[in-house]
Formats: C-alpha cells, sequence, structure tokens
C-alpha cells in the first residue's frame, strides 16, 4: 500500500466544542464534521480557507509562537475491523462531526396526536436549531477566526447560528484543538473565558464545569491519554446571557496561548476548492493506479438488481418482494465531503463490517450544493485519516464517492443517497425547504439529474431519498413547506413530481423515495391562515396526510414511488402522544395511523421510515421497541439512524472509535434486518450480502 502514501499527513488533535441547543430537554442532532486535513507535515502553506479557521498558537511547557504551516486530518488510526476496539494510537471521540436531531413538536394538547403549536424547539438530522416559530429559510451562517500553526498547538473556533429563549441566548460553537507539539499529553485539561451566567445543558466526552466565567473542559477515564498526532472530539449545548464569542485566550492544561477573531461567514466548504495544491480536488483525472481501484468488480451483474413497486410492495425484477433494511451514515451534508468517521476508521473495513452486519442498503446523506459542484469538475477536499486510508489520497472527493459505491457493490450492499439539505452545512437541514438564496430551485433540480445521470448504468444506487425533511410553520407563510395542488413554490407535493419527472428522465429504473412535511392544513389544501389550531403537526418529514387528499403523481413511473416517513421517540422530542404514558396501540391510533401507515394499510404506495432510532433507554427504548414492532409487523422498509457515533440525541451502532458495535443496540436492530435461515439477504441478485448473508437469488423473498 505504500504505492497511496505520497500524501499521508501527520495527524492531529481535534477537539470540537459545539453548542446547539438552549437546553437539555431540546434534541441534538447534527453533524459538525469538518475536520481538516492536509498534505504532509513538511509543509509551509497556509491551510486552506475552511469552516475551522486557526485562531491561535498554544505552545507546550510555555512555549507559544505564530510559525504557520499546516494541519492533518483527525484521528490516527492503525488497521482496524469494526468489531473491535480501534489500535489507533490516539483516542478520538465522536464529536469531531457531533449530530443533533429536532423535531417539529406538537401542542402540549395530544389532540389525537395531530395539532400542534407553533412553537418548533426542533433540529433534524445533522444540524443546530430551528428556534420557535422564526423562519429558518436562509442557511445558518457559521462565523470562523483566524489563527496560525505553532509547534505547539493551534486552537480554531466556529461559531454558527444564534437565538434567543426565554431570554437566554443560544448558539452553536466550535473549537478544534491541533496538535503538533511531537509531545504526548494526558489528563488534559482544557478552559477558556465564558460570559457571566454561562451554563452548560448537555454535553459529551468531556467533564464540563462552569466557575464563574470560566470554563473547563476535562479528560474523561476513556480518552484521557492523548499521544502526539492523536485527535480527539468533545462538545456541549449551552445558554447564556448573551452570544458566545471567541475568546482571546485559552489555556490547555496550564498553558496559555493568544488568539484573533475574524469573523465572517463560512458554510463549511466554502473555498474548498481554491486551493491549486490540494492534489486531493480539482484533480479529475485519475492516476493508473486509482483508475485500477476504482474498477468495479467483474462479479456484479448490472441492471439486473433495479426495483419496482405494486400496491405496497417493492418487487425485484422477477417479481419477488424485498425487504430494505438499511441503515443511514452521514457526513457528505456537513463539509467533511465525505463519510463521518474515517479520521478514525478505514472506509474499506467499514463497509464490509455494515455489510457483514446485515444491512442491506445504506442511506448516504449529501447537499445539492456538492453534487453541483462535482458536476461542474469542482472537487472540495474530503477529509479523512489519511494514513488509515492510503488509498484514498490519490482520489479527488468524487472518486472517494465512487470507490465507496464500488466497495458497498463488491460486499452486496445498495445505496440510496438522500439530498439532505441544499447548502452545504452541518446545520443545513435546518432550512425549511430545499432551496436557499444559494442554491436555487433549478440548482436543486439539477443536482438530482446529475446523480441520476452519472449513475443511471449502476444499479448499485437503487433509490434516491429526493429531499430530506421539509418543514415549516403557518406562521412562517411561503417560507413554509406545504403539500396541496397548487403549483406554488414551497409545494412540497408539486416539487416532488417535478424531481421525479427530471430524476427518471434520465435513469427511469431508480425509486424515489419522497418524504413528508410537518404541517398538513385542515382547510381543503389552504395554508393561508397562520392560526396552529387550523394544522396538523408531526416530526419533521413525517406528515404524510397529504398523500390521501393529494397524492404524488409519477404518471407512467407511478411504481417508482415509495413514501418515506421519519419518526423519533421522546428524547428527541416529548411530542404530545407521549405524555402520560404511551403504548403501541396508543403510538399508532395518535401518530402513525393518521400520518402515514394508513398508506400502507390501504395499499396505496410502500412505506420506507428514513430515519428512526435513538438511545436505549426508556423511555426512548419503549418506543423503540414500539416501532421495531411495527416494522416486523408490516414488513415495513427502513434506515435505521444511525451508524455514525457522533449523533448527539440518538447515538449510532458505532461507539467513539468508529469501529467497536454497540452490541445492544445492534442485537435490538437485528430483529428487523431482513434474514432467512439464519442468513442476511441482500438485495444484489449475485453477490451475497457481506459475510454472513446471501444474494437475492437465492432468498425465498418475503
Amino acid at each position: 500500500m505504500n504505492k497511496y502514501l505520497k500524501r499521508s499527513a501527520a495527524l492531529a488533535l481535534v477537539a470540537v466544542f459545539m453548542a446547539t441547543g438552549c437546553s437539555s430537554k431540546k434534541p441534538i442532532k447534527g453533524d459538525f464534521s469538518e475536520v481538516e486535513s492536509v498534505e504532509s507535515l513538511e509543509s509551509s502553506e497556509s491551510p486552506e480557507s475552511s469552516s475551522e479557521s486557526s485562531i491561535g498558537s498554544i505552545g507546550v511547557n510555555g512555549t507559544s509562537s505564530n510559525e504557520s504551516s499546516s494541519s492533518a486530518p483527525a484521528g490516527e488510526s492503525s488497521d482496524t475491523s469494526s468489531e473491535s476496539a480501534s489500535t489507533s494510537s490516539s483516542t478520538s471521540a465522536p464529536s469531531s462531526s457531533s449530530s443533533v436531531k429536532k423535531p417539529a413538536p406538537s401542542s402540549d394538547t395530544n389532540n389525537g396526536g395531530n395539532n400542534g403549536s407553533g412553537n418548533n424547539n426542533g433540529n433534524n438530522n445533522n444540524g443546530s436549531n430551528n428556534n420557535g416559530g422564526n423562519s429558518n429559510n436562509t442557511q445558518p451562517s457559521t462565523k470562523p477566526s483566524g489563527g496560525s500553526v505553532t509547534n505547539g498547538f493551534k486552537v480554531d473556533w466556529k461559531t454558527g447560528n444564534s437565538w434567543e429563549e426565554s431570554g437566554k441566548k443560544c448558539g452553536t460553537v466550535e473549537l478544534n484543538i491541533v496538535n503538533d507539539s511531537g509531545k504526548a499529553i494526558s489528563a488534559w485539561k482544557i478552559s477558556f473565558d465564558v460570559p457571566s451566567g454561562f451554563e452548560i445543558t448537555s454535553g459529551w466526552s468531556a467533564d464540563y464545569s462552569v466557575n464563574g466565567t470560566k470554563l473547563t473542559a476535562s479528560s474523561l477515564e476513556y480518552n484521557g491519554s492523548i499521544p502526539a498526532g492523536g485527535s480527539l472530539g468533545i462538545g456541549f449545548n449551552y445558554k447564556s446571557s448573551s452570544v458566545f464569542t471567541p475568546p482571546s485566550s485559552v489555556s490547555i492544561n496550564g498553558t496559555e496561548g493568544s488568539s484573533s477573531n475574524n469573523g465572517g461567514n463560512n458554510n463549511n466548504n466554502q473555498n474548498n476548492n481554491q486551493n491549486s495544491n490540494d492534489k486531493n480536488q480539482n484533480d479529475p483525472v485519475p492516476s493508473e493506479d486509482v483508475k485500477e481501484l476504482l474498477e468495479r468488480t467483474d462479479k456484479a451483474v448490472q441492471g439486473d438488481d433495479w426495483l419496482h413497486t405494486d400496491g405496497n410492495r417493492i418487487l425485484d425484477k422477477n417479481g419477488k418482494q424485498v425487504w430494505l433494511t438499511g441503515v443511514n451514515w452521514f457526513g457528505y451534508n456537513t463539509g467533511t465531503n465525505t463519510f463521518d468517521g474515517l479520521w478514525n476508521s478505514q472506509m474499506r473495513g467499514t463497509v464490509k463490517a455494515i455489510a457483514d452486519h446485515g444491512f442491506n442498503l445504506i442511506r448516504v446523506p449529501i447537499s445539492a450544493e456538492l453534487l453541483n459542484q462535482w458536476s461542474r469538475g469542482e472537487y472540495p477536499k474530503a477529509n479523512y485519516n489519511n494514513a488509515s486510508n492510503p488509498e484514498l489520497n490519490d482520489m479527488n472527493s468524487l472518486q472517494i464517492f465512487d470507490y465507496f459505491l464500488k466497495m458497498a457493490e463488491e460486499n452486496g450492499m445498495k445505496v440510496m443517497p438522500d439530498i439532505h439539505c441544499a447548502e452545504t452545512n452541518a446545520m443545513g437541514h435546518n432550512v425549511n425547504l430545499w432551496y436557499t438564496d444559494k442554491v436555487g430551485v433549478e440548482d436543486y433540480y439539477h443536482a438530482l439529474e446529475w446523480l441520476a445521470d452519472r449513475y443511471k448504468d449502476n444499479d448499485t444506487i437503487i433509490a434516491i431519498d429526493i429531499k430530506n425533511e421539509p418543514h415549516g410553520k403557518p406562521n412562517e407563510g411561503k417560507n413554509a413547506a406545504i403539500w396541496n395542488d397548487s403549483k406554488d413554490k414551497n409545494n412540497w407535493k408539486y416539487t416532488a413530481e417535478q424531481a421525479a419527472a427530471r430524476i427518471l428522465a434520465k435513469n427511469p429504473n431508480v425509486l424515489i423515495m419522497v418524504e413528508g412535511t410537518e404541517i398538513y392544513s385542515k382547510k381543503n389544501g389552504s395554508y393561508s391562515s397562520q392560526n396552529s389550531a387550523d394544522y396538523y403537526f408531526n416530526w419533521w418529514g413525517g406528515n404524510l396526510r397529504g398523500v390521501r387528499d393529494y397524492p404524488v403523481n409519477l404518471g407512467k413511473y407511478q411504481d417508482k414511488l415509495v413514501y418515506s416517513p421519519h419518526d423519533y421517540g421522546p428524547t428527541v422530542y416529548e411530542q404530545p402522544w407521549f405524555k402520560g404514558g404511551f403504548d403501541y396501540n396508543g403510538l399508532k391510533r395518535d401518530c402513525w395511523n393518521d400520518n402515514w401507515l394508513y398508506i400502507q394499510e390501504e395499499d396505496i404506495a410502500p412505506l420506507l421510515i428514513g430515519e428512526w432510532g435513538g438511545f436505549m433507554k426508556d423511555p426512548n427504548l419503549k418506543w423503540m421497541t414500539c416501532m421495531r414492532d411495527l416494522i416486523k409487523e408490516y414488513h415495513l422498509n427502513h434506515t435505521f439512524w444511525c451508524y455514525n457515533a457522533n449523533s448527539g440525541d440518538t447515538g449510532g451502532l458505532v461507539l467513539d472509535d468508529f469501529t467497536t458495535w454497540d452490541t445492544e443496540k445492534y442485537n435490538f436492530v437485528k430483529e428487523v434486518l431482513w434474514q432467512e435461515g439464519g442468513k442476511f439477504v441482500g438485495l444484489d441478485h449475485a453477490i451475497p450480502l457481506g459475510a454472513n448473508g446471501i444474494t437475492l437469488s437465492s432468498a425465498k423473498g418475503l
């Protein structure tokens, strides 16, 4: 593998402080994954502009300088398997890219689980939050601060959007600490000044305390020892009397360093394609080695795995009913420009492990902006552990995605890209709609058309989720997603039909996943009222009531339509149907039946639960058990949220090292993975699913 080590980087110590919610009651789920990587230790060039800018230099043992050099990817890791702890010399917590999930809450009065207030405390999918009824249709900004690299540590800050709740200021903060000292640290402690009245409401991967105006984050038992070149990620949620701004100095184990704040907007991968010295971008012509790596296996039979629907069933080419039982793995939506966790793990081993564990589909959140950049021959840098993934070092970010598709195919898995957000941003999913000022409606359509056309001859991609969680509240007017028979710009039903038509014109074989909205009008499709009592509410993407009145029409391609709601438990947000106790029958009555389960029961179309998951503790475990029972009873297709360790309010299927599986959670989900005769069933007719599965040709079908 030495021929792929041309640009293996020095590995960085990266600590990410994130604040994405005012209170612990607020759900947290969003990926903040902009781990910076560079070419080599010897490089003296300034790092490219990105969402993480250096803010100051902090030496070890009292040394300090402002010498500029490049940083390396977070998390050095040696070869690991996904079922054993990392053998890396570094300890790496998950939060280089942490994720928070916020739903659309309903009113405190449980009117059959149907009515909702206009207060959205929710954020969903890898982001911070949508506060109250305020419009969130503009892309949240991030404000980087400038600095430099030293022979000690580099400190990078990023602050995101801010809002107010109950007179308190809330916001998003990230802090990256890059270790270039050549010396190990242990029992680390980081401290810096915060505003008066600053309060941490929840945190992970560190022990937090605030004494007056000094915040201290200390190591935990499992991540206290950090070798030189190791990596670490931590994060927290906060509320304060004033908006947090980066401090002028930071202390690491008692060593002080100065910092500077340059401010300005940043969109995670903004300017990622501007450094001509970065061989991982703007270089669409692969070397002979890369061409060889990207060659697809000759074991696959192209074109024999496309699926179609009949009533509420998904069928293969022979009419055999299949069961899509997959998992989400995010990162392409956030600015990482590849999968999160590769800073501490290997792509090849991870993809194999997911297949070996029996998941036959991977839902891949990605931004429309990134797809359009790729379509123009622009390749924002992919951030990953260069030493652990040396075969990726001569690839640009698009080639890395193609390499992932090859790995999935070789392991008998299928892939479903999900347009998670318009702009590449860890908080991009918070934007209500599928377009922004920067990424317009036509840009959104173009991204889907390009994706469909590029992979029309690759049946590894069997489905496209055309937009994650369209949402918005009644008082947000045209900034809220609606569902009726109009051609309004914010009508999600109309947009879904237009998007599907463009996709299917390029690739008539791919399945189209259509999610729901947040609100649905009780007044014959009219959305003129701003009174919450005139609407039904559900989770973002989970309200498919409109299908009964205004079903999506794909014309001659109607057999490519699948509806895809999202659903979560009380640890994400305490919806009205959770209050006062709940059970399986109550959830069906108060939420599932009227919002989307009727689509399955009335044989209208198949369902795929695009996101469900959470922590394995009550009351959330009770809800998860009910959802699993529902999936099992109806054989509902689903993609579990999520593989990632860095999902703040749900956790993941792997632990912080992104290689060790959470056995308890996996065994829970395993009960609703497609199995026959003790073997997992894949969706490929020729290649068996991982080491423990069979081909679709060998399966009996449901």
